[in-house]
Formats: C-alpha cells, structure tokens, sequence
C-alpha cells in the first residue's frame, strides 16, 4: 500500500501544472506584430480580441449589442451618441476603465480604419461627461455609428488605456494593457514558438450567454497556449496524437484525415465564409496606370486559383462581386474574373505602354489560407504579357513589407495576396478594401475621390433604394479602377480534440472563450 501511494504521488508531481486548464491550439499564422490597431493582419486581431474588449459587439443574428458600454442613447436628431460604460470595468493593471480611455481608442482606431475614417470625418467631438459616460457628437448624420463601433474585423475598435491609446497612430504600442477576459503574458512569447495568455481573474462578463462576438465572454481555461507549427502535416498529427487540443486553420487537403481520426472533429467557425482577394500597389508602376490593372484583371480565372488553394468545390465558389456573392450590395459582373480575355488583356498592355519591368509579388509560404494563390497568378499574368519575380517569404515578412510605400527595388511591392471574413467586406461603406483615400487608404494606396465621395454618401444615407444604388455605383468604381481584385469565396474549418473540448463560438473569428476542457 505504502507502494501504492508512493507510485500515485510521484505520478501527480510529473504531471504537468494546470494541465487540465491549459488549451493548446495551432494558429493560423505566427504572431510577430501586437499592435491590432497598427496593423490588419488576421492573427493580430484574433490576439486582441484576447486581451481587448469592444464598446460594441456584433452578435449571432448580426446585431450590434452593448458590451463594455451598459446602453447607448441616440438623440432625436440621430447627431448625438452617448454611451454609458458598465460598472466594475478594470484594466488588467487594475486601474478603472475611463470615458477618456474609450475616446482616446476611438481617435487611434480613427485614424488608421477606413470606417473609422468616415466616422471620425463626420465627428464633431467626442467628449467625457462623467466618470462612466461619453459622448460621440456628429456634424452630419452618419448611418452606421453603431456598425462601426462594433466592427468585427480589422481594424476592431479594441479599447486600450488612454496612455497606451495616445500612441501614434503611425507607430506601434509597446504596452499591452487590455480589459478583455485574458492577459497577454509578455515573458512567455517567443517568437515562431508560442505565445501565452492567462485568464482574466477581475474580468466581469456581461450576463448574457454568449453569441458570436457579443454575450457573457466566460474564460472556462486558465491558460491558452499558440504553438508555432509551420508544417501542418506536424500540427495534423499532434492533434490527431493528442499532444494539441486545436488546430485553427488546417490545409484542406488534410480535413478527410482529421474528420476520420478518432477523437478529432471539425468545426466551420467560418461560418460566413471568407473572401480571397489580390490587391495591387497603386503608387508605384506599373499598376500606378488604370490600363494596366484592367489588363491583370482581365488575365484572371478564379476557378483555377481556388481549385489550387481550397481543393475541393464544396469549400469554395467563383465570386466576382467585390461585396459577397449573395449579399445586399453583392453586385456581379458576368464572367469578368471568371473567364480571361487573354487577347484583350495583352491589347490593353500594350496600349498602356508596359515596359516589361517585372511585377514583383510578395509570396507567404507559411500561411496555409493563401499561399498557393501566388503561382497561379504568376502564370495567367504571364500568359497576358507580364513578367512576375516571385518574392517568397512568411507571412509576417509580408504583413511588414505591405506597409511600405517604396519602389519593389528598395524593398515595397507591387502585388500581394491576401483574405478577409466576409462580413468584413459585405457593405461599401465599411471595407477596408474599397477605400481609395489616397495616403490614407489600406496598403496599396489606390485614390480615387469619386469613390470616397459615394462612401460617404452611403454612410449618410438612410433611405434603403437610395443606399442600394450608392452600393452599385460603389461596386462598379472598385471594378473599374482595380482597386482590389476579388479572387472568390471559401469557407473556413477548424479541427478539434472532441473528446476533451466543448463550447466553441461559430463566427467569423476563432474565438477561445466559452471553450471548456474535459
């Protein structure tokens, strides 16, 4: 007996600490960049939903609901917005969560988001009235406050302390003080090899039940754990073996092998599907000429680029609305994008006076949602005249050189691959992707005045026809001057440990909360 006990204690000493609470999931991507603010990049905004909170919160039905705010009251007029914040709302250091904190968050998101661009362009103040209320006052009606203040996707209008809000909006923070259900654990991030974050002990769910983004956000483990595993064949067998509980975004070529393993499940946390597009370098040449970004266009076939990406047809489908197929503003255009014109394509070339200059196309061999898009573009662009230099790299590498404005040769870009949520860029005046503010705009900088004068009129519309019309004419402008391309659509799966885990959230982000461990 004494054996027995002996066996069983030193059993229990080599059990790892809070095992039992720990969740270990392979993300999408590697986590480099920790401003969600500062930059658009997918992994970055899945971090700060993490550690951040939202004013805001879009849930289940699609519904704009309160999160940290306790109501939002709208004046007669529609110009006024003032917001009360819940009781009992703490920084993780512990200090009280302040109207100015909130207003100083909403200038920084403002400045870099496109939506909040407009918002904060119609603003005439934001201003404090008592320890727990603001006020959001507009100059012009604006529509869409409550959407763009529970924005889903990048940029989220996270809430961050106003010393840490102050930041330049053109610099990245260093201080990573949220109010969101987990702590970021700076001393446990390394780099290509995990990243960690404890549980919220002070966090003060709202008493709702959760959906989607909106709801209770209950921390159910203490620790999450993102591992770095680059080969999915590695991360596959890790779940499969046990050793992780969840993989975020595995291939689709690996899905049969996943649903057919004992203990392992999928989940379509995409449940909205994802978009796919390729955006070009409006500054520099020679996608700087209109002519020559139509002829790209006109090179394209989406099918082949999502039979390489995606595999098998029921993931994905051709889509040449810029807006989402199917959507309220999701205007298509025949069979542009989806049958090429090589003949017209290689005529408009030669008519913009291409030089033959290579395009140089940035190219992440890591991410496993976008990185076989890159040869086949390189291919039909070739078949239409162009020359293409491949540029491989990580995705991180990708996400820091987008941002640059300079010529390929001293280190910018001319084409890049990218994906988004859907709900991201269902609506003209929302998306980031359909702003063409000139310096101002997302990476890619396309500037096109009549378009943003159409956005804005969208956002200050209120009558339904009206705002449809707007939304076509939007769409037939994005077309017209490629200031994206849309690649397709697809839908996003995860894989899980079923026999440990349950209570994950469908949505158009990976959310952790709610996730128990058996």
């Amino acid at each position: 007996m004494r054996r027995l006990l002996l066996s069983m204690v030193l059993w229990a000493i080599a059990l790892p600490a809070s095992a039992q609470g720990t969740l270990r999931m392979v993300s999408h991507a590697d986590l480099k960049i920790l401003d969600p603010i500062w930059t658009t990049a997918n992994i970055t905004r899945n971090h700060g939903y993490l550690i951040y909170d939202t004013l805001l919160a879009t849930d289940a039905d699609f519904k704009v609901q309160p999160q940290m705010a306790e109501k939002v009251e709208i004046s007669a007029d529609k110009l006024t917005y003032t917001i009360t914040l819940r009781d009992g709302l703490e920084w993780h250091d512990g200090t009280p969560v302040t109207p100015e904190d909130c207003i100083a968050s909403i200038r920084r998101w403002g400045a870099r988001d496109g939506f909040g661009q407009l918002l904060l362009r119609s603003t005439a103040e934001l201003k404090p009235i008592d320890g727990k209320t603001f006020a959001l006052v507009l100059k012009e009606p604006f529509g869409l406050v409550l959407e763009a203040l529970g924005k889903v996707g990048s940029s989220v209008p996270f809430m961050m302390p106003r010393r840490v809000a102050e930041t330049d909006p053109n610099k990245q923070i260093d201080d990573y003080t949220g109010s969101g259900p987990f702590i970021f654990k700076k001393d446990e991030w390394k780099a290509g090899e995990k990243v960690v974050y404890v549980r919220n002990p002070k966090y003060k769910p709202r008493p709702e039940p959760p959906s989607m983004l909106a709801g209770g956000k209950q921390a159910k483990v203490d620790r999450v754990e993102w591992l770095a595993m680059p080969d999915p064949n590695t991360a596959a067998n890790a779940l499969i073996a046990g050793e992780i509980d969840l993989i975020e975004s595995p291939p689709t070529d690996l899905l049969p092998l996943l649903k057919g393993s004992k203990g392992v499940a999928l989940y379509g946390w995409n449940v909205q599907g994802g978009q796919a597009l390729m955006r070009f370098n409006h500054l520099q040449p020679p996608f700087d000429n209109p002519k020559v970004r139509q002829a790209a266009m006109l090179a394209i076939a989406q099918e082949d680029f999502l039979r390489a990406q995606y595999g098998d047809p029921a993931l994905y489908r051709t889509c040449n609305a810029p807006f989402i197929c199917g959507s309220t503003y999701g205007k298509e255009y025949g069979d542009f994008l989806i049958k090429p014109d090589i003949e017209k394509a290689k005529a408009l070339l030669k008519e913009a006076g291409y030089d033959g200059k290579p395009v140089v196309m940035l190219h992440q061999t890591d991410l496993q949602s976008s990185n076989q898009f890159q040869p086949v573009a390189k291919q039909q662009l070739e078949r239409a005249g162009f020359k293409v230099e491949l540029l491989p790299m990580d995705w991180n590498t990708v996400v820091a050189r987008r941002s640059r404005k300079e010529a390929p040769a001293q280190g910018g870009w001319n084409i890049f691959f990218t994906t988004n949520i859907t709900i991201d860029v269902d609506n003209p005046g929302t998306s980031n992707f359909a702003a063409a503010s000139c310096e101002k705009a997302w990476f890619g900088w396309p500037c096109d005045p009549e378009i943003e004068k159409l956005r804005a009129a969208f956002i200050a519309e209120t009558d339904t026809a009206k705002r449809k019309a707007l939304g076509d004419a939007i769409s037939d402008k994005v077309m017209a001057q490629g200031v994206y391309v849309p690649i397709g659509q697809y839908r996003g799966f995860g894989a899980y440990r079923s026999d440990r885990l349950d209570g994950w959230l469908p949505g158009p982000v990976a959310m952790v909360w709610n996730i128990r461990k058996r």
